[in-house]
């Protein structure tokens, strides 16, 4: 499980302060993101050498509406590796573990110029699955 702290800025909202639905998927990435460099990996360094992750599919269930200025939090973890691809279950939850939202995230990994699947590099995969 990865946890990554989430401040919500007047720019996350819409006129009512309350997050607009499109940002929890800001905050599913900016978490996914963090994970990666926490274990080292630089997304710079994979897309020198021709490598991307890409969401293939979001499945999302809001459950609450999260507020300006509230202090959050993200826990990740993967659900499913494959080859090519890893599922996310990421939640959006406070201090008390109250849930806001709640995520299935697919990333495929690709050969960037061909825009072709590609297997996750070793190094991350191991990283994964120590985690998972």
């Amino acid at each position: 499980m990865f946890r990554w702290p989430i401040f919500i800025y007047y720019e996350d909202t819409d006129a009512g302060g309350v997050v607009y639905h499109s940002n929890y998927l800001n905050f599913f990435e900016q978490a996914r993101t963090q994970w990666l460099r926490s274990m080292g990996v630089s997304q710079t360094a994979l897309l020198q050498d021709d490598t991307a992750f890409v969401v293939k599919h979001a499945a999302l269930n809001f459950c609450k509406a999260a507020r300006f200025e509230q202090e959050l939090q993200v826990e990740s973890e993967v659900i499913q590796l494959k080859k090519a691809s890893l599922t996310f279950r990421q939640r959006l939850v406070d201090e008390q573990g109250v849930l806001y939202c709640e995520a299935d995230i697919q990333v495929a990994c690709i050969l960037l110029s061909r825009m072709r699947p590609k297997a996750i590099p070793q190094h991350i995969a191991q990283e994964f699955h120590g985690g998972s």
